[in-house]
């Protein structure tokens, strides 16, 4: 094998889901040469969606990480934690890279952009006044707290927002959930959906506050609580202020690079093709900062699990030169108390929603546009949903289904 630093290098930028799936995929396809995962961050890849849900809900649950370290030992994977790319610099297929206090450049023959997204800090926030959940240690440091909080806030009734809202809740903490939206996940399903999952947690007690916002975050005399200051003019007392109001792609190092970014009408992000080759030869991006051009020529940044691990395999068969996989319908989950919300597809908000199961509780509704069929969503309602499944890979009129 040729060494590390050679020009026939893998090289990922990111040491997440992408990071993970993509190095397992090149070996699985084959591909021979060395393969470098650069991370910032000091553990191994690890799994994200369970840091909302169980290492909250269990003081002895640790992180999961994808690959155990004898996979990447044996097949030759190179992990290169705590170092952080500084710079991109195609014209010389290498990259800059920190790692303590000393920066080095390293080669590449193809350069994979799987750096995800920053979490979104409340507007004005001082230190410490509102949690952030992206990371491992993270949700070390929010779970630290809990033992002595009896309420708290959640900032944004998003997909985090409510997994966190749950969590918090199911540990017997008295939660305020604000969202300037109609309902929660209003603005990724729509409001009949939104108030659905919204009536989940009003059943378990957690106070959902929409249509107002979060104005100012401040301290008390003890600095021992906060006290969060909404645009109706209520205030709310909390041990605890967590903000899930989204994030933004890690895109600081490409100044400079001449990659091209994506408008940010369409998501933002690094624009890419089909296949996720962005604007610069031998460089691809995959993941939540990745924004592909699909099918139908319109461009989206996506932030599911699913969905990058799909672009992994896509992009893995580029690279060595294997046959396209065969398309997938778009799959996108999140737990919530003891109900799986998951989607089917690629379903707008503004979206015709058709309600085909709803006991109260557990639900399933169709979404179209013009017509044709673009998503299903549904909670407790896991065989019934997985059935539409092929009707999502062609266009398939809504009434078929509903009649």
């Amino acid at each position: 094998m040729t060494t590390p630093d050679s020009r026939d290098a893998v090289v990922i930028v990111g040491g997440g889901l992408g990071a993970s799936r993509l190095a397992e995929k090149l070996r699985g396809n084959g591909f021979p040469a060395p393969i470098i995962i650069v991370s910032a961050e000091d553990h191994p890849p690890y799994d994200r969606p369970p840091l909302s849900k169980t290492v909250l809900t269990d003081d002895e649950a640790d992180r999961t990480e994808l690959k155990p370290a004898e996979f990447y030992a044996s097949e030759g994977i190179e992990l290169r934690l705590s170092s952080r790319v500084t710079a991109v610099e195609p014209s010389h297929q290498r990259i800059v890279v920190e790692h303590d206090g000393t920066e080095s450049t390293l080669d590449y023959g193809t350069l994979v952009l799987a750096t995800g997204l920053v979490p979104r800090p409340f507007p004005g926030d001082g230190p410490g006044l509102a949690q952030l959940l992206r990371t491992y240690d993270d949700a070390l440091a929010l779970r630290r707290l809990l033992p002595g909080a009896r309420t708290a806030v959640v900032i944004g009734a998003g997909f985090i927002g409510c997994e966190v809202a749950a969590s918090l809740a199911r540990r017997g903490l008295q939660v305020t959930v604000v969202e300037p939206g109609p309902a929660p996940l209003a603005a990724a399903l729509g409001g009949t959906i939104g108030r659905f999952v919204g009536r989940l947690h009003t059943e378990a007690g957690v106070d959902i506050r929409t249509c107002t916002s979060v104005t100012a975050i401040r301290t008390t005399d003890t600095d021992q609580s906060r006290i969060v200051e909404l645009g109706d003019g209520t205030e709310l007392a909390a041990d605890l202020v967590i903000a899930g109001i989204g994030g933004y792609p890690a895109l600081d190092y490409l100044d400079g690079s001449g990659i091209a970014l994506a408008d940010p009408l369409t998501g933002g992000g690094i624009a890419c093709d089909d296949a996720g080759r962005t604007s610069a030869p031998d460089v691809y991006a995959i993941g939540d900062a990745a924004n592909w051009a699909g099918p139908d020529g319109e461009r989206r940044r996506v932030e599911h699990w699913n969905h990058t691990v799909d672009q992994a395999v896509i992009v893995a068969a580029e690279i060595t030169g294997q046959p396209a996989p065969p398309p997938t319908v778009p799959y996108f989950w999140s737990d919530q108390y003891d109900l799986k919300v998951q989607l089917l597809g690629s379903p707008l908000p503004t979206d015709q929603v058709h309600v085909v199961d709803d006991d109260g509780r557990r639900f399933l509704a169709y979404y179209s546009r013009d017509g044709v069929l673009t998503g299903v969503v549904g909670a407790g309602r896991i065989g019934k949903l997985m059935k539409t499944r092929p009707h999502l890979l062609t266009k398939t009129p809504v009434v078929q289904l509903l009649s």
